[in-house]
């Protein structure tokens, strides 16, 4: 299963809450020592506990961002909804305006995303925000779930504004902050404004995001729209996009510059009576001619296998269920 129960409070009682927590929002109590709250209540813990104990998983909350809520498969990285280094990823179910929105596994030592889970229920309904870039203060020890607008703080273990303003006018690196979820792919506007924090960001070449890339976003999103509808007459598509991060490619020294992007849908489509799923992925880069060919989900997890390994483990981004 994904998401599997809390941890015992025996192996969290170092902590001051001595209480081993789930979730990477709202700290949604489910067992104490010495205490048995009602189901929901929140308790204010310790930064070291926020460090420690909350990124085993993901909040069930977030459970509704993966098909049949079930997390991809990582070797090394996340597996069987478990975090495989607790210190260094980080699972964060994006709350904005009170609502979740998506859901990201980001790497605090690498300050980028290794992806971002999203439902695609319809195009926006809205232009595209100018909203400020925000973060997530719970990363660097805050108790706070709410995303916030970025202030002059640097972080210590995420990617902040001046991380994409060039130090040196001659910088070679020729990137922007490139969206895993699309602000194109957000239903409404909150969603829309949500995708804008840094947690979504990779360092994506500037040519390859305005070109090649985002034309297979538009492409995707025309597919969502007209071949993933259910049953009751919706739209609804389960997506993933993630990014396999460079050996040492590093944005002002900071931040990694992704080797390549990559993505993935899976959807019912009723008038086929049958699931259907396609995959893409490009280089970091754009070259001349450079296309963002589909491909099967069966081929984008073969390739990823040669990033993330493990032992008797391979990479699944979507359940069995979604064709191969």
């Amino acid at each position: 299963m994904s998401f599997l129960s809390p941890r015992p409070a025996s192996e969290c009682a170092e902590y001051p809450t001595r209480s081993c927590l789930q979730s990477s929002q709202f700290i949604t109590v489910l067992s104490l020592v010495g205490w048995r709250p009602e189901e929901g209540d929140v308790l204010p813990v310790s930064k070291a506990c926020l460090r420690m104990c909350w990124v085993d998983r993901f909040d069930p909350l977030c459970q509704k961002f993966f098909m049949k809520g079930t997390t991809p498969n990582l070797p090394g990285i996340l597996v069987d909804g478990t975090v495989q280094n607790q210190t260094r990823y980080k699972p964060i179910c994006q709350l904005f305006n009170n609502a979740y929105r998506f859901a990201t596994l980001y790497d605090t030592t690498k300050r980028i995303p290794v992806f971002s889970a999203y439902t695609f229920t319809g195009p926006p309904t809205d232009p595209r925000p100018d909203d400020p870039w925000m973060i997530e203060p719970q990363l660097d020890g805050v108790n706070n779930p709410v995303m916030q607008k970025i202030g002059g703080a640097h972080y210590e273990h995420q990617a902040g504004n001046y991380d994409y303003k060039r130090k040196n006018p001659l910088d070679y690196h020729a990137v922007n902050r490139g969206h895993l979820f699309p602000n194109s792919h957000a239903h409404n506007l909150d969603t829309q404004e949500s995708t804008f924090t840094l947690t979504n960001i990779v360092p994506q070449d500037i040519k390859f995001n305005g070109g090649s890339w985002n034309d297979m976003e538009k492409n995707v999103r025309g597919k969502l729209m007209n071949d993933c509808i259910s049953n009751n007459g919706k739209i609804e598509a389960y997506v993933v996009t993630g990014a396999v991060p460079s050996s040492n490619n590093k944005l002002n020294d900071r931040v990694n510059i992704p080797e390549l992007l990559w993505t993935a849908y899976c959807c019912y489509n009723r008038n086929m009576n049958k699931r259907i799923a396609e995959a893409h992925w490009q280089w970091n880069k754009e070259i001349k001619k450079n296309t963002v060919n589909p491909v099967t989900l069966g081929k984008l997890e073969e390739m990823l296998n040669k990033y993330h390994k493990g032992k008797g483990v391979l990479v699944k981004v979507f359940p069995t269920n979604c064709p191969r």
